[in-house]
């Protein structure tokens, strides 16, 4: 996976240049998103109480534990994403999350890209995309340049 940079409003932005069989496993996934359901909680729909966030249904009369089209889909593993692209950031590099420049020393531009985690402030977190470019890794959430 070889790295190029490109030139975006000044700043060199690295991009990932993935071989054929990667490009082709997140269209794989694109794909595969694309068709999952929406997985939520038995009932939720009813009750104020409920939220709609998976839990496996568990009751022995349970219409979605029964497998009932119209009562939901069930999470499966044939859902799931391919292995080779599992986790992977849209872009293709891998996220590391930061909370210091210490740590972007850790970090391997050539398949590996930043996220400024939220707990850091705006002063800190300029200082630590500043030293990400000097050092050509793509950080995630640059937020909004002035």
């Amino acid at each position: 996976m070889a790295k190029e940079f490109s030139e975006v409003k000044g700043t060199s932005v690295s991009t990932l240049d993935m071989d054929p069989e990667s490009k082709r496993l997140f269209n794989v996934r694109k794909v595969q998103k694309g068709k999952k359901p929406q997985f939520k909680r038995t009932c939720s729909h009813k009750f104020k109480r409920l939220d709609t966030n998976w839990r496996r249904p568990r009751g022995s009369q349970g219409k979605q534990r029964r497998k009932y089209v119209s009562k939901g889909a069930l999470a499966q593993v044939g859902y799931g994403s391919p292995v080779a692209v599992k986790g992977l950031h849209p872009s293709g590099y891998f996220d590391v999350l930061i909370f210091s420049t210490s740590e972007l020393e850790l970090v391997d531009p050539s398949y590996e890209a930043i996220r400024v985690a939220a707990a850091v402030g705006a002063r800190k977190k300029t200082v630590i995309i500043a030293k990400a470019e000097e050092l050509g890794i793509k950080v995630l959430n640059p937020g909004k340049g002035d």
